[in-house]
């Protein structure tokens, strides 16, 4: 399995669901909050905030707290203001390491991330250390149940992206950071709303891990995931199926 910024789907990943579903919630609602704040509170006229929308109620957020995270983020209502913040470093294995956050105190989000980094074998570094080993990149996605690979591969093509990654959790489409719009209004137009629609960051290279390497980097990228401020977390990891497995046990 290569490491990538949906780690969070990995099978040896376990816990009481209850706290997961509160946590991811809390994600969901800064996102939805600044999304807001920085486009049109309308859902139709906003991608990144359609993207959210979908997002919440996939995760069955009540619809009364959707709206109330994008009334907080038009003006309708007080809150914290968040901003969008980015750190690098490298993990067990020497794997590359890109947390976006999104934060209403850098001090304390810093202090996470780095604890997070120093506990689990990791080094936290400077802004650009790794994203040289990354491209940036439109990334849509659609679950698998919308068409075949053949199709979504035709339907992509069609309308300019670069890859297409088709399995049985859902399709990933790729394309250029300024073809974004481009791509997802025309498969839109073919599949009906995208599960996500934003930039991301996909690796250049996989770097391969054994398992003691895997077992920490994991510990890592649970511990980054438990903070509220981390939204998405990037990573070139390569881990044998089988490696897995046994680490899943």
């Amino acid at each position: 399995m290569a490491g990538h910024s949906q780690f969070k789907n990995i099978m040896y990943r376990k816990g009481a669901q209850d706290a997961k579903r509160a946590k991811a919630f809390t994600k969901l609602i800064r996102e939805l909050t600044v999304a807001a704040r920085a486009g049109l509170p309308d859902p139709a006229a906003n991608p990144r905030l359609r993207s959210a929308v979908i997002a919440a109620r996939d995760a069955n957020m009540p619809k009364d707290t959707i709206e109330r995270a994008i009334r907080r983020g038009a003006g309708g209502e007080g809150g914290e203001q968040y901003e969008e913040v980015r750190y690098e470093g490298y993990g067990p294995g020497g794997v590359a390491l890109i947390v976006e956050a999104l934060t209403d105190n850098r001090n304390r989000t810093a202090s996470e991330v780095r604890t997070a980094f120093g506990k689990h074998g990791g080094t936290l570094g400077e802004s650009g250390s790794v994203a040289f080993m990354f491209e940036r990149v439109g990334l849509i996605q659609y679950p698998a149940s919308v068409a075949d690979s053949e199709a979504m591969f035709d339907a992509a093509l069609e309308t300019g992206a670069d890859d297409v990654v088709s399995a049985d959790s859902g399709h990933e489409i790729y394309c250029a950071p300024d073809d974004l719009s481009t791509v997802r209004d025309g498969l839109e137009q073919r599949f009906g709303a995208a599960q996500a629609a934003r930039l991301d960051w996909r690796p250049r290279n996989q770097v391969p891990i054994d398992e003691d390497a895997a077992t920490s980097l994991f510990k890592l990228l649970d511990a980054l995931d438990d903070s509220d401020d981390v939204q998405r977390v990037a990573a070139n990891f390569d881990v044998a199926d089988a490696v897995l497995e046994r680490i899943s046990r």
